[in-house]
Parts: structure tokens; sequence; C-alpha cells
């Protein structure tokens, strides 16, 4: 028996229709929740406009947005037609979430139905305005938003963000396993929360682990983008709403966010990325 539904397989993989002024679309996924991945999806989209490239990024966690704060953005979009909103922007990005429209309070008890249709608005009813990527930030694990954005979105890949224990690659290979089943490649695999580094006297401990995700991607021969520390610095510019991308951009923590931006957009534009053979199923 096939974990995925015939039908909706067939969906997934046939080619989903562009997004109005958007060229390249990727998302950052991850099995588990709690392994960085939305500070990951803020900071690569802030890489990819240090390139120079026009960026957006789409919050496509509706249970649990966070990127509103991440980039210390409030406020509600303006609306430029009856079904358009014009998405916020800040530090070059262009930025929407349904943070923006509800209260930062409440709690929204949505079935996957409704979940559905507020994703595909929006990723359809807003003025994204000629970009050369979006980034969707995915909640973690295989569900409706998942299924939706293969579904709906020409996806040029997707990113895994792990960190480095077992317990979370465990949750990791369900992601890529997910992907690969809808014919969708993968970019790269990101360790997060890779070791720390004590600023008093600079000793790094692996409190996670170290080098698990390295060791997954090369088993899987998926590319290894790199790995990304635990430190303070990293978590106070992200509650505080001003990314580390964004105010240190020479800074060391930087370069790695924007190193990884670069080496997925060579992927995409090159179009090394490659789809994994069809496998055929005798059941």
């Amino acid at each position: 028996m096939s974990a995925t539904p015939p039908d909706l397989k067939a969906r997934a993989t046939s080619r989903a229709a562009g997004i109005p002024g958007v060229k390249h679309v990727i998302a950052v996924a991850s099995g588990k929740g709690g392994v960085g991945k939305s500070t990951t999806s803020c900071n690569l989209a802030l890489g990819f406009a240090t390139l120079g490239l026009k960026t957006g990024i789409l919050d496509a966690d509706i249970y649990g947005p966070s990127q509103q704060k991440l980039f210390g953005l409030r406020g509600k979009p303006r609306q430029l037609g009856p079904r358009m909103l014009e998405p916020m922007e800040r530090f070059g990005v262009k930025v929407m979430s349904i943070g923006f429209l509800v209260e930062e309070d409440n709690a929204l008890i949505w079935r996957g139905p409704m979940v559905i249709s507020a994703i595909t608005q929006m990723l359809r009813e807003v003025a994204w305005d000629d970009l050369d990527i979006l980034v969707v930030d995915l909640p973690p694990g295989t569900g409706d938003a998942q299924l939706t954005m293969a579904q709906q979105a020409p996806l040029a890949g997707a990113i895994i963000v792990s960190t480095p224990q077992d317990i979370a690659l465990i949750d990791a290979r369900r992601g890529i396993a997910m992907f690969q089943k809808v014919s969708i490649p993968i970019l790269g695999l990101i360790e997060n929360m890779s070791s720390f580094c004590c600023p008093t006297c600079n000793h790094v401990t692996p409190i996670f682990g170290h080098g698990g995700a390295r060791t997954e991607a090369e088993s899987r021969g998926i590319p290894y983008l790199g790995e990304i520390p635990l430190d303070i610095q990293i978590r106070q510019t992200s509650d505080d709403g001003r990314p580390i991308v964004a105010v240190e951009p020479d800074g060391v923590h930087a370069k790695h966010y924007i190193g990884m931006a670069r080496e997925i957009w060579t992927t995409i534009v090159t179009g090394a990325a490659h789809r994994p053979p069809p496998r055929i199923v005798i059941e």
C-alpha cells in the first residue's frame, strides 16, 4: 500500500502553474519542529537579496507563523484590488504571512481545507511583482501544507533543515522521502545548531551532536549546504526582528547563510538539481 494516495501523487507530480510575478520558488522544510527552520528561511531569503536578487518569502506555517516577527514587521498588507494584496517589505525582501492578518495571541483552529485555501491565496493573490526567487517557509511535517505547495507551485526544489541528533534526522528523512515521492528535487541539507562556541573560553561543544546531517546527505547523494552554529547573536537578532544577515552582512554567520544562498541559486540557474527517477512498485 502506498503512503500517498495515487490521485494525490498524480496531481502533485504534474507541472504546477507558475506563480504570477515569480521566476523561481523554493521550499524550506523540516520533518521536525524546533530545528530553526524559520530562522534559516529568513536568513537565506536575506542572503538571496544580498546577492542582488529580487526576493520574497512566504510564511506557509498557518498555525505558527513567525516571519512577521523575524523581519520586525507590523500592520496589515495593503489591498490592491478585490482579491489582491501587496506584500510587506523590509531589508529588501517582500514578506507575506498569515501573521499579518490575525492577532498575535489568537489561535487559528482551522481544518485542512481552510489551510490549503489560505496557502493558495497567499501564493496567487499577492502582488509579488517580478521576483527572481520566492522562499517558502513550510511548517514541520509532511501534511496538507507540503502537498499543497507541491501541487500549487512549480517548485525548483526543497531545502531540508535538521539538527545533528538522530531524533531530528529521523524526521528529516521523512521530509526527504515526501519530496522525492512527489518528484521535487532536494537542493540540499543544512545542519542547524551544529555546535556551540563558548564566548568566554572559546571551547566548542556539540550540544546536539555534530556531523549527522552531513553523513545523512552523503549517504543519500544529496548536496550538503553546510552548518550553522548555535549562537546567541543569531537568536538575539532574530528575536529583535533584525536578522543576522541584515544587520551584520559581513559577519561570519551571515557569510554562512549568503554562501548557502549562492550555492542554491547556482544549482537552480544551471539546472543542476535533478528530479529522482520514478520508482516502479509492484503491489
